[in-house]
This record gives structure tokens, C-alpha cells and sequence, in this order.
């Protein structure tokens, strides 16, 4: 499976971006995905996940209620809608893949079998 994302870049705090992740390959199981991103001199932190229904969905406490995960298995993407972002935002952003059972939700970083390259959002003050 190889991922690539797309939709960083230079946004205003406050404002918002919309990251997406499409996947290519064996997508034919089903897998969970998720989120991660990595400042400078920081770990790399999980930001948010989703089964691959869909119906579970994890955020990190630190963009609760102002980031969304979403996915459309057709299409075999999955975005991540940013909102209110603030500097603190700024960072790479990974997305991951992992084949797993339809239901399960994965939020360990290490769990994750496939990541795509990071894209770069930056918040200015």
C-alpha cells in the first residue's frame, strides 16, 4: 500500500486546511488509518484515527473540536479537516495505514504498517 498526501501549507491562525491521504495499491482489505504529525525537536504524536467503517473515530485531546477525520473507502482517501488552527498546529503531518479488522480503531503509532510522506503545515501568529 503506498499513501500520499497532500493539502499542507501556510495558513493564518484561525484559519483552516484541508489534508487528504490517498492510498494505492492492495486497498482491497480493510484498514484502519490515521493521523500523526511531528514539530521540530518533538515526537512524532498520533492526531487522529478512524476505522475503517468509519464508525469509530479518535482524536488527540489537543485538536479536539477542531479537527475532523473523515474517509471515503471508495475513493480510498482520507482527509483531515483543520480548523482554528493555531501555531502550536505547525508541524509535518504523516498519514499511516495499517490492515486490521473493519472495526478496530488503531492509535499507536507503532501499530501502523504504512505511512505516506509528510506534508508540511505551518501556522503563522
Amino acid at each position: 500500500v503506498q499513501l500520499q498526501a497532500s493539502g499542507g501549507g501556510l495558513v493564518q491562525a484561525g484559519g483552516s486546511l484541508r489534508l487528504s491521504c490517498a492510498a494505492s495499491g492492495r486497498t482491497s482489505a480493510s484498514y484502519a488509518r490515521g493521523w500523526f504529525r511531528q514539530a521540530p525537536g518533538k515526537e512524532r504524536e498520533i492526531v487522529a484515527a478512524i476505522s475503517w467503517t468509519g464508525g469509530s473515530t479518535y482524536y488527540a485531546d489537543s485538536v479536539k473540536g477542531r479537527f475532523t477525520i473523515s474517509r471515503d473507502n471508495a475513493k480510498n482517501t482520507v482527509d483531515l479537516q483543520m480548523n482554528s488552527l493555531k501555531p502550536e498546529d505547525t508541524a509535518f503531518y504523516y498519514c499511516a495505514a495499517t490492515q486490521t479488522a473493519a472495526w478496530r480503531l488503531v492509535v499507536a503509532m507503532q501499530d501502523y504498517d504504512y505511512w505516506g510522506q509528510g506534508t508540511l503545515v505551518t501556522v503563522s501568529s
